[in-house]
């Protein structure tokens, strides 16, 4: 058995806050810098640029890359063998994550109650954390910070098996096209497929921490994910919804068996400023 202190977690979760905040991955990074060359559109080419001058700047300067620093969705996974001294997992970043939002001037966009009363919370918790317990002795945090805006615009749908393959690519171009500029494009898309209701919801945010540049394992998927693309692209929707050839950089599938009678399909979009920020313990 291994024992790892809160306060390491705590403090770990600290500095994944900053990371996430001011440094743009390096994949979404390149993969801006690769549109902005190919963007046929004068003004799309133009923002794209922006963009990556934002992310140099938050970088050099550690300031937000967004003014939403978002809400803190953790992936974790703890090894069996882990055991948490002197407190409790969930605690531990809760704590990193009240500590990383204040030190780091990050903005607190959490309200209490969802309907009745919608004060902020102030720290910017509770976060949300998806939790998977794996073999070994290892604890890796991943933080990807979500932000209200391409969060608003993420979608599910229970097809029927019958709608099949075209029923996919119909309902996920539609979403992304349908969201226009209110996902800050250009946008990464996540989707799930299969499962159940809440479950494709979870592998649609999931498929978001991809790499840009990595390719779909599976032939199929890798081809279904180039074509959903193509099809979103061909929108003409481009940079900041101004028009373009670049309304997304990527699109990621996940996928899950599922029930005989059912379908489900769901959309989770992440604006370009795609953030997260890893540690294993």
């Amino acid at each position: 058995m291994r024992r790892i202190p809160a306060e390491k977690i705590a403090h770990a979760v600290e500095e994944l806050c900053f990371t996430a905040a001011y440094h743009l991955p390096g994949d979404v990074r390149d993969s801006l810098a690769a549109a902005a060359e190919r963007e046929l559109s004068p003004l799309g080419s133009s923002i794209l640029s922006r963009l990556l001058e934002n992310a140099e700047i938050a970088s050099k300067k550690r300031l937000p890359i967004c003014q939403d620093t978002g809400f803190a969705v953790f992936f974790v996974e703890i090894g069996e063998q882990v055991r948490i001294a002197g407190g409790d997992l969930t605690g531990a970043i809760t704590e990193g994550t009240r500590r990383g939002y204040k030190k780091g001037y990050l903005r607190k966009s959490i309200v209490d109650d969802p309907l009745f009363n919608r004060v902020n919370t102030g720290d910017n918790t509770p976060p949300i954390i998806h939790l998977k317990i794996q073999p070994g002795d290892r604890l890796t945090i991943t933080l990807a910070p979500k932000g209200g805006g391409s969060e608003n615009m993420s979608a599910v749908r229970m097809l029927t098996p019958a709608e099949g393959r075209q029923g996919v690519i119909d309902f996920v171009v539609n979403t992304v096209v349908g969201a226009g500029g209110n996902t800050c494009p250009p946008t990464i898309v996540g989707v799930g497929i299969g499962g159940t209701f809440e479950k494709a919801t979870l592998l649609a945010k999931e498929a978001l921490l991809r790499p840009v540049s990595e390719k779909n394992p599976d032939k199929q998927y890798a081809e279904l994910e180039e074509e959903i693309l193509k099809g979103i692209n061909a929108s003409g929707v481009g940079p900041q919804g101004l028009g373009g050839v670049t309304t997304a950089l990527a699109v990621h599938i996940l996928s899950h068996p599922c029930h005989i009678a059912s379908l489900p399909v769901a959309v989770n979009l992440n604006c370009h400023a795609a953030r997260h920020a890893s540690i294993t313990l």
